[in-house]
């Protein structure tokens, strides 16, 4: 794990370019870097190249990185620089640096692969060497090759050319601001926002967001993109490639495409597949030559990751954090996981302060992140950190094998069309009544009647109804969404179209936008690496083409993994009901836990909390006070709804602050 930024800049042919750390300042990489530095404890490095292009275009480059040292102690150390090719008359011969953040699993099968066409290696297993010789061997078809967690740049000096890749799930960000010919790309937006600064294009004015992709952000808590304008993510299984100025965005080819479109026609699956396939997961990410753990819950996700994990190296440990609320501590139901299973574990307590660390993460994060279990994710992973660096986690297990209640009303929601304009017209009368009751059963009942009656997955995954949006915003709500690509029904949609699109979204949308997110914001915070085994790719391949039937028997959500879990648990632990990873927001901004009604109507009361000249689009105040008021005296729980416009609240005033200084 680690964190890395640097600047592209072009000069164009005809004029003398200024000194190189004229052209890029050293105090522009003195910003870049301070944004990153919690991301890696362990080693700094710079970078520094000048590069000319037949036509004439001299480019500067700069890197910067910070290293959180997890694989070859010694030899990893970046950013890598290569001088010269093992085959003179080969492209990609001259210099290669590389940042690079995350962890290459196959780079020892990739490594004996480079060194059988010749390639000699320097350091003794440094992934990070790999993706230099990979470069040189393969060019862009090196990104399809790798199985990880990665979020790499590369430069080549040999064409003066620059190129970006991210993992096809985005477990690592990579954002980047292209403006006045330069290119600025970082691990964490607030360094970009700090750069464009201190660059000078937004001086004496605010840096305005496009309040389309702010729409989303408001609606779900999470959108692929950063908000703030003219700034990007590079999208995950996506190279960036900076060539010639007018540069092209590069699909991996073919692939995203297939993974997205997976049809899902197997109709079986041998639960003893899904067993190897999922130990194979596990062992492929046990690498590491720092101590390294699992994060057990009481559900059967990373009880199987504690598992093969145990298996593979039985002096493993499981560590779990006991939550502040009772109701929400899975301690000891993961206790009884690990007494099952025959491992050392053990209970971390945590120091929550929900108040300060909220305002600490979204002005270290530098996003809108509406999602509330980043406060518990922050608390786990800051009580892990003191036993181990690297840890285990069943991040995308309900994502690959339908983990979620609304996975089983897909089907009815997919036939939504035929049913009567009576039952699709209740929808917005139920929002406004039972979906903010306080009984859970009869909000997600409401809830599912409001999104037949959109005919829309996307209902169940807001935080903020559609039909709220009239309340809450000002603007023209229908122009909004169709413009952001929200809300996108299924009248036009096959059964199969649509179940197929649905979960496409969960594991290429809402797993890495919003968890995956989250895992990398609370974990790097404090220079913890977190591991997903269930999104390994040899896994992943093999499940998205299985039909939703096979996973869920019966309707039984996850029924085909509990069926595995079974070999190795007692029932009482593989039917033990969902608890997710979350907090009583709503009860805390009512009792003033830990600060958080003080600052709920401290921050949205405040004079201008969501200035329109900033968000573009314009908050309505009184809908607001209305929520709060309901909230407080129980008339309704808008909960995730006031932790959402909290949070940007918190983000305006950041962004503020940065574009003044």
């Amino acid at each position: 794990m680690c964190g890395i930024a640097g600047i592209l800049k072009v000069h164009p042919p005809g004029s003398p370019p200024p000194p190189p750390d004229v052209a890029i300042p050293e105090a522009w990489l003195d910003v870049l870097d301070e944004s990153i530095k919690h991301r890696g404890p362990d080693g700094q490095g710079r970078f520094r190249d000048r590069a000319m292009r037949p036509d004439g275009t001299v480019v500067d480059v700069a890197f910067v990185h910070r290293r959180m040292a997890v694989i070859d102690l010694a030899g990893g150390r970046q950013p890598m620089v290569s001088e010269r090719g093992p085959f003179p008359e080969k492209p990609r011969n001259g210099r290669v640096a590389v940042v690079f953040n995350g962890c290459i699993y196959n780079h020892r099968e990739l490594r004996r692969e480079l060194q059988a066409a010749g390639h000699e290696f320097v350091t003794d297993h440094s992934d990070t060497e790999v993706l230099i010789h990979g470069w040189r061997e393969w060019g862009n078809e090196l990104f399809a090759k790798l199985d990880g967690m990665f979020a790499a740049t590369i430069w080549d000096a040999s064409t003066a050319t620059m190129v970006m890749g991210r993992d096809r799930f985005g477990e690592k960000p990579l954002y980047f601001d292209d403006q006045a010919g330069s290119v600025r790309f970082a691990s964490s937006i607030t360094g970009l926002c700090r750069i464009r600064s201190a660059c000078g294009y937004v001086r004496g004015s605010l840096d305005h967001v496009s309040k389309f992709v702010l729409t989303g952000w408001i609606a779900f808590g999470w959108n692929s993109e950063p908000p703030q304008r003219s700034m990007k993510s590079v999208q995950p299984g996506y190279e960036r490639f900076f060539g010639k100025w007018d540069e092209s965005e590069l699909r991996l080819r073919e692939q995203l495409a297939k993974w997205r479109g997976e049809s899902r026609r197997d109709t079986s699956i041998d639960p003893a597949e899904v067993d190897s396939l999922l130990s194979a997961a596990v062992q492929s990410r046990l690498e590491a030559d720092v101590p390294i753990g699992i994060f057990l819950s009481g559900g059967i996700d990373s009880a199987l990751v504690a598992l093969y994990a145990s298996k593979a190296a039985p002096d493993m440990e499981a560590f779990t954090v006991r939550m502040p609320v009772p109701e929400f501590d899975e301690s000891q139901a993961a206790a009884t996981t690990a007494q099952a299973l025959g491992i050392r574990h053990y209970v971390l307590e945590c120091a929550p302060s929900p108040a300060e660390d909220l305002v600490t993460a979204i002005n270290q994060l530098g996003l809108p992140f509406g999602d509330s279990s980043l406060l518990p994710a922050l608390w786990v992973s800051r009580a892990a950190r003191g036993a181990v660096r690297v840890a285990l986690g069943g991040d995308g297990g309900d994502e690959l094998f339908l983990g979620y209640e609304r996975h089983r009303v897909l089907p009815v929601l997919a036939a939504s069309r035929y049913l009567p304009a009576v039952i699709r017209n209740a929808g917005p009368r139920l929002c406004t009544r039972s979906l903010a009751d306080p009984i859970r059963r009869k909000r997600q009942f409401a809830r599912l009647i409001v999104a037949l009656s959109e005919g829309s997955y996307d209902e169940l995954l807001a935080i903020f109804p559609r039909s709220m949006f009239s309340d809450l915003l000002s603007d023209d709500v229908d122009f909004l969404f169709k413009r952001a690509g929200m809300w996108q029904q299924t009248r036009n949609r096959t059964r199969p179209e649509f179940v197929a699109s649905a979960l496409a979204k969960d594991l290429f949308d809402y797993l890495p936008d919003d968890l995956l997110r989250k895992i990398d914001t609370a974990s790097m915070s404090v220079s913890l690496e977190v591991r997903a085994p269930f999104l390994a790719r040899e896994l992943v391949d093999r499940m998205i083409r299985v039909r939703p039937e096979v996973l869920m028997p019966d309707g039984e959500r996850k029924g085909l993994l509990k069926a595995v879990a079974r070999k190795y648990l007692p029932d009482e632990i593989v039917n033990r009901p969902k608890m997710g990873f979350s907090i009583p927001i709503g009860e805390w901004f009512r009792t003033d836990y830990g600060g958080m009604k003080q600052l709920l109507l401290d921050t949205l009361n405040s004079a201008d909390p969501f200035p329109e000249d900033v968000l573009g689009i314009r908050i309505n105040r009184a809908f607001v006070a209305k929520m709060i008021a309901d909230h407080m005296d129980r008339r309704r729980d808008h909960s995730q709804r006031l932790y959402m416009l909290l949070v940007l609240a918190i983000w305006t005033r950041w962004l503020r602050s940065v574009n003044r200084n």
